[in-house]
């Protein structure tokens, strides 16, 4: 028999608790603080060097001059942003609602897999640049033909990531539905659906950065301004004005707007898949 003692230092031992490591030992911590500081001195290198060869403004200004002048028109800027985020928005939606709903067909029916996956290639490899101008010839309203170029820029990764997702499934899991004489519709739910789900965020990931894209190719097209200007039509603006820290503020925005829908997209993956995928454990 042990003796309390030697119990009671074994239950002391266990209880006690690790010390605590510095922050910035942390992995996570320096995973997360790391993208930072490569951020920071980037931007300290090139105010150095703006400063250190006096380069003009209207050639390339420095992040102070940037960071100023997105102070100075911030009201007109963010109101642009708004414009150009809401064509981005919708065709995100619209390009994941009927991406999947294409990809749920070709599933259902190789047949028409075969018959429809190729024009599908054809619209992906197809310059957005080239059928913009079309499309918002045929299209009487602006904003709607902006979503539609937008969709079909972010279409393709939804369709082709949600189809491979779909099919990617054990044969062994398919043939246990089978005998247990599960219907199509089951096995589509229960199976296929969170089968694809890893596939299907990946593709949400790739389509919101397109969607983004998009949006801002249709809108150096269209050329639409007034009140209801977006960001390219700035960038146009200043381009022609040689107002150069206007431009590199505005895309600065929609760089940052690309990062925070690619950081939501991802945080979605996470919540979906914790848990029970191994992507997420």
């Amino acid at each position: 028999m042990a003796s309390p003692t030697l119990t009671s230092r074994t239950a002391v031992k266990r209880t006690a608790k690790a010390p605590r490591r510095p922050l910035l030992q942390r992995p996570g911590a320096m995973k997360a603080a790391a993208p930072w500081v490569v951020g920071i001195v980037m931007l300290l290198l090139w105010e150095c060097w703006c400063a250190l060869f006096k380069v003009p403004v209207y050639l390339v200004p420095a992040p102070h001059d940037i960071a100023m002048q997105l102070f100075k028109d911030g009201p007109m800027l963010f109101a642009a942003l708004e414009a150009t985020l809401e064509i981005t928005l919708l065709a995100f939606a619209l390009a994941t609602l009927v991406g999947v709903t294409i990809a749920l067909l070709f599933v259902q029916s190789p047949m028409i897999e075969a018959s429809f996956f190729p024009y599908a290639i054809l619209l992906q490899v197809t310059p957005i640049v080239a059928i913009a101008p079309l499309i918002i010839i045929w299209v009487k309203d602006t904003t709607f033909a902006l979503v539609i170029c937008a969709t079909l820029v972010a279409l393709f990764p939804i369709i082709s990531n949600t189809a491979l997702g779909l099919r990617s499934v054990n044969p062994g899991l398919i043939n246990l539905f089978r005998i247990n004489r599960a219907t199509r519709w089951q096995t589509l739910v229960r199976l296929r659906i969170p089968s694809a789900l890893p596939y299907f965020f990946g593709g949400l990931r790739i389509s919101s950065g397109l969607s983004l894209i998009g949006a801002v190719v249709a809108e150096f097209v269209a050329g639409t301004g007034g009140s209801g200007a977006g960001l390219a039509y700035q960038i146009l603006q200043a381009g022609f004005q040689l107002n150069i820290p206007r431009l590199f503020a505005a895309l600065f925005l929609i760089t940052v707007t690309g990062v925070v829908l690619f950081g939501i997209t991802a945080w979605a993956s996470r919540v979906g898949l914790r848990g029970w995928h191994e992507s997420e454990l």
